[in-house]
């Protein structure tokens, strides 16, 4: 069943069997916009810490949807926003595999969680969608919410990451369906304008900001004394470290890290991350590789961690290894903010945030051997490493600020709204 399908099957019958309450969410336009706020996970990923500034200050006029439950509602909850959970198993497991090849009978849970959200949707004056998932649900109930749609793309839209069935709704969506596309990235934006037609010019650019007082607290709390801020986190004191920071998946290229340690006997790896998405296989053979490398005791496997800047902090430097081109790399602005020398694979929204020899250093995704050649140039050279550290800083606080991001971001909503 495709898009189009799916709209006229939610057209409301002549019975009105799909109607809902006639005086829900009347529109006032003297007002400032509220907003219906919707995501497809309780998971904590780089959409989901976007997503939060942005609702914790739109509070008192929104609302959160969250199709799964999970860490990110308690997070959510103790900002002082207001969150609901519309939870179908049978849509939240719905993989692109699945999408392929058992669509169908996923049809009657998705037509009811498309109910369930434009009755939500009725009573604000715009959806802001925040996920791939969100859009297509949020945008396939607009004849029955009829209120503007803006999704906010975090993503590659490529096969490298989508179904051939998911990129086909997403092009229709995106095309006639959704009122405003905004990209955390210029990459991004430019993957869904190939797909879909869209001028580049109507697809505008605000990517994440990012808070760095938490960062700064490090330092003052610490005072400069990295060894009692390792020893708090259980890491060696005197090692040269090492941190790549993010979920454990196959794209984000753990595996490449370890081949890099392997060929660098002073060095320790910290894997702070977990699997999110169906990625528990990959996360056990990255322990399972670690072994056959003889890189075990150099390898710490951290988790998901909470206090991301402590952790930041307490590296001698920033890795970031993804295969694929990164749809923006929140992580390697966080550890630019966390005034570490970045190491990035050079692909996607990564080139809008690092200027090679000027921020930090870039390696072709995949280039083991350009990824070591870079850390060693870092570690044989302090006073550089430094340098392009404290620019780093500078740069990323000046072009990733959250006030900006959530001064543009709000006003999107505001012209959405009308």
């Amino acid at each position: 069943m495709n898009a189009p399908d799916l709209i006229r099957r939610l057209q409301p019958t002549e019975g009105g069997a799909t109607a809902l309450p006639a005086d829900a969410g009347v529109y006032d336009a003297s007002q400032t916009p509220t907003v219906l706020f919707l995501d497809q996970t309780g998971q904590l990923g780089g959409a989901e810490f976007a997503l939060l500034p942005l609702a914790e200050a739109c509070t008192t006029r929104s609302e959160v949807v969250l199709l799964a439950d999970g860490p990110f509602r308690t997070r959510l909850e103790e900002h002082g926003v207001r969150v609901k959970v519309l939870s179908d198993a049978r849509v939240s497991n719905l993989d692109r595999e699945a999408v392929r090849l058992n669509l169908l009978s996923a049809v009657p849970g998705i037509l009811r969680q498309i109910r369930a959200i434009a009755r939500e949707a009725r009573r604000f004056d715009v959806l802001f969608v925040n996920t791939q998932k969100a859009m297509v649900l949020g945008a396939l109930g607009k004849p029955l919410h009829r209120r503007p749609v803006i999704w906010f793309l975090h993503d590659i839209m490529s096969r490298a990451h989508f179904g051939r069935v998911q990129l086909m709704v997403v092009k229709w969506l995106s095309r006639y369906v959704v009122d405003q596309v905004v990209a955390n990235s210029r990459a991004s934006a430019e993957t869904l304008s190939a797909l879909a037609g869209i001028p580049l010019e109507r697809i505008p650019v605000i990517p994440n900001g990012i808070d760095a007082a938490g960062f700064h607290k490090i330092d003052a709390d610490a005072a400069d004394d990295r060894a009692a801020l390792r020893r708090r986190l259980g890491l060696p004191e005197n090692a040269y470290l090492a941190g790549l920071f993010g979920r454990l998946a196959p794209w984000k290229g753990q595996h490449i890290a370890l081949q890099a340690l392997a060929k660098l006997p002073d060095m320790h790896l910290v894997l702070v991350g977990a699997p999110l998405f169906g990625e528990r296989a990959y996360a056990d053979g990255l322990r399972l590789q670690a072994e056959e490398l003889g890189v075990t005791g150099r390898v710490h496997f951290a988790g998901f961690r909470d206090d991301m800047p402590a952790w930041m902090k307490a590296m001698d430097m920033v890795l970031h290894t993804s295969i694929d081109p990164e749809p923006l790399g929140r992580v390697v602005i966080e550890g630019m903010i966390a005034e570490r020398p970045v190491v990035a694979a050079a692909a996607g929204g990564v080139l809008e945030i690092v200027r090679d020899g000027h921020n930090g250093l870039l390696a072709k995704p995949g280039d083991v051997d350009g990824i070591v050649k870079a850390i060693d140039t870092l570690r044989l050279h302090p006073d550089m490493a430094h340098r392009l550290a404290r620019q780093g800083a500078i740069d990323a606080q000046r072009d990733f600020s959250l006030e900006a991001y959530v001064s543009r971001m709000t006003q999107a909503i505001a012209r959405a709204a009308r």
